[in-house]
Order: C-alpha cells, then sequence, then structure tokens
C-alpha cells in the first residue's frame, strides 16, 4: 500500500509541475538560469547540451546558461542564495554544510564515484593493499582525485600515513607517460583512456568497484527548497530527460555535445566517444537521479576519518530525494 500511495504521489506532483511549467511557457516567460558547471566545456556534460538543445529546459519554462567556473564557487554563490543550482560532488555538499552553508543536493547525475587508481605493469599492484609504501601522484590534497584515492584506501585498512602522495597538479597523462610516476590518481572517463589511445600498458582500480560513494548531482539550497519547490522539479525533469537520451543514443549525444564543446570536431572522434559511453556507465540506475543513502554514510565517514569536518553532517538535511522524477 505504501507502494501505491507514493506513486500516486508522485503522480499528482508530476501533473503539478507539468501545470506550472505549461502556464511558463504559455505567458512566454522563461526563467533564466546560470548554472556553474565546475569544469570547462567537455562531452562529459551531454545530459545538459540534449536537454537544452532538445528544448527540454524550455519545455519547463527554463532557460539554461551554462558558467564553466569553479565548483565550490557555485557552491559557495548557492548556499548564499545568490543562485537557485550549481552542479557539485557529493563531498562538496557535506563540506559546505559542516561550515553553515544550507546547500542541499537535489539530484544524483553520477550513480558512482567516477576517479580511479592507475599503476604501471610489474609492479605487483593488483588491489588498494598492495599500494602500501607507494608513492601516488594526484592533483593535490583537494577534490575528487583525493576523496578516491582515501576511499579507496580506507576501503583496504591502509592509512594514509603509509603512502606518499606526490601533487603533480593536472598533469597525471603527462607524468604517468614520462615514468615520472608510476602511480597516479585519475578521473576514470579521462586520463585512462587518453592513455590507452596513445600505447600504454597500466593496471587501473576503479574506485566505484570497492566503495560506494556519492558523486556529482545537482545542489540547490533551503531557500529555494522553501520558496520554489516547482522550479526544482523543472529543472530534475528536464535533466532526468537529457540522462535518458544520452544514455539512450550515444552517437546523437555526441552530435550535439559538439554544438556546445568549441573543439570537440577537432578532437579523436574515437577517444571522445570512449569518454562518453566510460561516462554513461556512471550515469546508468534504475531511477535516475536517485541518491543512495548508503553512499552518503559512507562519505560522511570517509571525510570523518580524513579530518576534513570535525564531525559527521546531519544527512536529513544534506540531501534529499523528494525531486527525483
Amino acid at each position: 500500500m505504501k507502494k501505491i500511495v507514493l506513486l500516486m504521489l508522485g503522480l499528482v506532483l508530476g501533473l503539478m509541475g507539468c501545470a506550472n511549467s505549461n502556464s511558463a511557457n504559455e505567458a512566454g516567460e522563461l526563467r533564466r538560469i546560470k548554472l556553474p558547471m565546475g569544469y570547462i566545456p567537455n562531452v562529459q556534460y551531454a545530459p545538459f547540451y540534449v536537454a537544452v538543445d532538445k528544448g527540454y529546459f524550455v519545455d519547463e519554462g527554463i532557460e539554461l546558461e551554462f558558467d564553466y567556473s569553479f565548483e565550490t564557487d557555485g557552491v559557495a554563490l548557492t548556499g548564499a542564495g545568490e543562485i537557485p543550482f550549481t552542479v557539485a560532488s557529493g563531498e562538496q555538499v557535506l563540506l559546505a554544510r559542516s561550515q553553515g552553508l544550507p546547500v542541499v543536493y537535489a539530484f544524483a547525475w553520477y550513480q558512482k564515484f567516477p576517479i580511479s587508481v592507475i599503476t604501471k605493469p610489474g609492479l605487483g599492484i593488483e588491489s588498494p593493499e598492495d599500494l602500501r609504501g607507494k608513492e601516488i601522484g594526484l592533483p593535490g590534497l583537494f577534490g575528487a582525485n583525493y576523496i578516491g584515492v582515501e576511499a579507496l584506501l580506507f576501503t583496504a585498512g591502509v592509512d594514509s600515513s603509509e603512502v606518499t602522495y606526490d601533487a603533480i597538479g593536472f598533469n597525471q597523462v603527462e607524468s604517468f607517460a614520462t615514468d615520472a610516476s608510476d602511480v597516479v590518481v585519475v578521473y576514470t572517463a579521462n586520463e585512462p583512456i587518453v592513455l590507452r589511445a596513445q600505447g600504454f600498458e597500466f593496471t587501473e582500480m576503479r574506485v566505484s568497484d570497492y566503495a560506494q560513494l556519492t558523486s556529482n548531482g545537482l545542489v540547490t539550497s533551503e531557500m529555494t527548497i522553501a520558496n520554489e519547490p516547482e522550479l526544482i522539479r523543472a529543472m530534475t525533469r528536464a535533466l532526468a530527460r537529457g540522462i535518458e537520451d544520452a544514455i539512450a543514443d550515444p552517437d546523437e549525444a555526441y552530435a550535439i555535445s559538439a554544438k556546445y564543446v568549441e573543439n570537440l570536431d577537432d578532437q579523436d572522434k574515437d577517444v571522445q566517444m570512449q569518454v562518453l559511453n566510460t561516462s554513461i556507465e556512471f550515469w546508468r540506475a534504475e531511477r535516475i537521479g536517485l541518491s543512495d543513502p548508503q553512499a552518503w554514510e559512507n562519505m560522511n565517514e570517509l571525510l570523518v576519518k580524513m579530518g576534513m569536518i570535525p564531525e559527521p553532517v546531519d544527512l536529513s538535511k544534506a540531501f534529499t530525494n523528494e525531486f527525483v522524477p
């Protein structure tokens, strides 16, 4: 009975949302929203490009503008109520809330944490335990790369004091290719594909094979939830449609992305298609947009262990599945 009630409630909310967005369209008014993306234009943003190109956001009464600024800037602006949304990862939400910013994760774009550790063949590194005593290259002690490798070590009972971190900046491909680093932390849908295309061999350990952590999604604020809940529903409906279409037809999603990523046509299409298809592995879900409570528990525990937050964050306020289509 509970499932039936929830189903009916979802149907009612969906119809209410459709009525509101249709009214906005009939009036000819669009809500202009600048969305911080946290990275440069890239084929990995295909669901957003698809949703804009096919008019899914316009259908919801929204005119979306992409803002390729730093992730932390978007979180700060959203928490301050300056903008209604940003794209950010789960750890950024918990870090922000621990500092008093009322941000709320409202829609899970990535269902798995997209970080890997790659190692030179012949080192005998087959599992996270084998990283003990090794020097690990990563951009720095911040961001998803740092969170990912710490999670990998944590699952194996390896303390960070048992490895050496080498802050190499965002130069993992060059550092690995020139033998400056034998072990590097990378984005699963980026550096491994580039190195493989260049003929390099390596062993890869995906963090998602060992730990379930909350990754990138749509973040809003307590203020927007209180004052404009239908705007959030409109955003999540449009984004969900974009993700569904990108998963269903990667070739079409790639072609659309080329309109938004200035130099995409100048790059190796086979490599970029692999980037897109690998990304799709991390977006797939039985219910697109749904947050996994256990993934949040795991992230909370990890950040406390790392000393990045002094105590666990109240997760009942940090994320919600209320707005998932």
